[in-house]
């Protein structure tokens, strides 16, 4: 069984199956495009929500190296993953290269946890969307009725028409090319990053020095009963449960964490790429490098301009220009976001989409979802399949704190990208690699160290879960995956059969 477990599927193989007609997906893409696919999912949910949950209830001011922390661990994993995208470039990110790697089973794992989390993520973002989209609505005077806002508690029931409508839209959007997905997402993220822009300037003239004191709150104990939402590492150790304190840093590090996703997202679309041995990695590092300078950036105006203990946790920048006096900033703030937003969750749906293609392709799912549009050349099997189901979970879902649990799978994936690349170093040296990590194995091992760390900071509550969803993949795979993948028929099939 461990050999069949462990079946790799070569590169020269993957890229072979990427020229089947029936398979083949269009390529369109050039480094801008997924610079601005990556500038366009990672700058969203991160500065314009969780910069206050972060501040507020784990780092203070400090929240900012909570940005760098996380920017590090992501810098880390994405020369790992430019590497193999510029030597493998097949939809699938790190579903594709772990295949190449480690083999079926761990392949199908990732897979298992990418698609899942992505769509999971999709849905919270969509939720996220719609309230600032009610907020300005309200704002206006406008108002739908609650049971079509998913805030209707009077009656226990209500469902999200906007947060839904937004997945639907987008998904045809999809649907129709990566082409126009790019063209759209260009114009989305030029509004969006100049309101970015407007934030960090304007807000720069708002800062007060005192609220940067203590720019380290001291360590407070979490109330009683709340261990299982302590960050694991304090529980392994025997620490007293706590926020703030320089661990508060870390802690605030895994949380702000689901802000960088987005950049391993453009791993996925290298198969759709005119030059991804070149394009790829400058998308994936250029994304990192620009979000990260104004992800700090805007958490220290912001920190500066509102105690942290004052800071919104549903609206931080907006508040906070409202409580200087300013509430038209405010709402060129709120619509920002909801743009913003709104990029982010349709690359998140691409991200997921191609993952799901990917693995079907491969047999690891039903193979109906591996044929592209005639037309089109998009997987639009699994993108309308995952953008319907995803958009009645949006419809359904409030917003909790679902972000730790993308994160944990995220995280993960990193942990298999980083060995991966030391693995087909030493399997396939032979490979052309137009980007090589640099310091391999030293730079993967700090990587894999990096991740880890921040995984161990998150509750082990978030831990526990992703313990059932990753059982649940395990009994798919046994049931269907391991009899049905490519591999396995091919291994059934005698080599001289016509």
């Amino acid at each position: 069984m461990s050999s069949t477990l462990f079946r790799t599927k070569n590169v020269e193989q993957s890229i072979k199956d990427t020229e089947e007609p029936e398979h083949a997906l269009k390529k369109s893409l050039s480094a801008l495009d997924l610079t601005v696919f990556g500038v366009g999912v990672i700058i969203g949910t991160g500065i314009f929500v969780l910069t206050g949950t972060a501040a507020k209830n784990n780092a203070g001011p400090a929240v900012a190296l909570s940005f760098v922390a996380a920017g590090v661990v992501c810098g880390l994993a994405a020369l790992c993953y430019a590497e193999f995208a510029s030597t493998v470039p097949v939809a699938g990110s790190a579903y594709t290269f772990s295949y190449a790697s480690l083999g079926e089973f761990p392949a199908w794992i990732i897979g298992w946890d990418l698609v899942l989390e992505l769509a999971l993520g999709t849905a919270v973002v969509a939720v996220g969307w719609s309230g600032y989209i009610h907020s300005l609505l309200d704002n206006a005077g406008w108002h739908l009725p609650e049971y079509l806002s998913g805030r209707d508690g009077a009656h226990g029931f209500g469902f999200d028409i906007l947060a839904a409508a937004l997945v639907l839209v987008l998904t045809a959007i999809l649907v129709v090319g990566m082409k126009l997905s790019a063209r759209v997402t260009s114009v989305v993220v030029a509004i969006k990053v100049a309101v970015v822009l407007v934030v960090i300037i304007a807000g720069a003239f708002f800062i007060h020095s005192g609220n940067y004191s203590p720019f380290i709150p001291p360590k407070q104990a979490v109330p009683a009963g709340g261990n299982l939402k302590a960050p694991l590492v304090q529980l392994m150790f025997g620490w007293a449960p706590s926020n703030f304190g320089v661990m508060g840093i870390f802690t605030a590090a895994s949380v702000v964490f689901f802000a960088f996703i987005g950049f391993d997202v453009v791993a996925t679309a290298a198969e759709e790429t005119r030059n991804p041995q070149r394009d790829v990695p400058r998308g994936i590092i250029g994304s990192l490098i620009i979000c990260t300078a104004l992800y700090v950036a805007v958490a220290i105006v912001v920190t500066g301009m509102q105690k942290y203990s004052e800071l919104s946790v549903d609206a931080p920048l907006a508040d906070a220009f409202k409580a200087t006096g300013h509430p038209w900033f405010a709402g060129l703030i709120s619509f920002g976001a909801a743009v913003g937003l709104t990029t982010v969750c349709m690359i998140l749906l691409l991200g997921q989409s191609r993952v799901f293609f990917a693995m079907s392709r491969d047999g690891l799912l039903p193979r109906f979802f591996s044929h592209t549009h005639p037309r089109f050349r998009t997987p639009y099997r699994p993108t309308i399949l995952l953008g319907v189901v995803i958009a009645i979970v949006a419809g359904f879902t409030s917003l909790s704190e679902l972000a730790e649990l993308v994160n944990i799978g995220t995280l993960f994936a990193f942990i298999v990208v980083a060995i991966s690349v030391v693995i087909l170093r030493n399997t396939r040296p032979d490979l052309e690699r137009s980007f090589r990590t640099p310091w391999v194995p030293v730079l993967p091992a700090v990587s894999v160290l990096a991740s880890l760390w921040l995984m161990l900071n998150l509750p082990a509550e978030t831990w526990l879960r992703f313990a059932i969803w990753m059982v649940i993949g395990f009994v798919v795979y046994f049931l269907y995956g391991r009899s049905h993948s490519r591999l396995a028929q091919a291994e059934r099939t005698p080599a001289d059969a016509p």
